[in-house]
């Protein structure tokens, strides 16, 4: 599974962190920019590759976007056909298995100014590893996406 990362300035540090982490866990990782900190940048610009790359093969990729509060990466992510992005930005642990068993999200956006980095590494964990439970509702649910 290939994970794509995208982010401005607000989530530049952060991301960096979670290369690195996904990297030593063993994950492919495509790292989609930022790629300095420019607080002039802007998150559509990064955040919509990864999205578009996550819809090319959405069951065989998943993606984790950063910004400020996570709610503009969203909906930008969310604009691509395939795409489910849920936002964090509070570490809940049934929210984020929720986002995974429910609605097969496959990407997360993280509000970089609400998490601490330890609460989004243990976030990115346990989503990677919660599978979609597949029950019929859900699916249809989805589905009506």
């Amino acid at each position: 599974m290939t994970i794509y990362l995208a982010t401005d300035h607000a989530g530049f540090e952060l991301k960096e962190k979670i290369k690195k982490f996904l990297t030593e866990k063993g994950y492919e990782v495509k790292d989609l920019g930022a790629f300095n900190y420019d607080e002039n940048d802007d998150y559509p610009d990064f955040v919509r590759k990864a999205a578009e790359a996550v819809a090319n093969n959405p069951e065989q990729s998943r993606g984790v976007v950063l910004g400020g509060s996570g709610q503009g990466e969203a909906m930008v992510a969310n604009r691509y056909q395939g795409v489910r992005a849920a936002v964090l930005y509070k570490f809940d642990k049934d929210i984020v298995k929720l986002s995974r068993e429910h609605n097969n999200a496959n990407i997360l956006s993280l509000g970089a100014r609400f998490l601490s980095a330890r609460k989004a590494l243990k976030a990115i964990e346990l989503w990677l590893a919660t599978p979609f439970s597949g029950e019929e509702r859900h699916k249809r649910r989805v589905g009506k996406f």
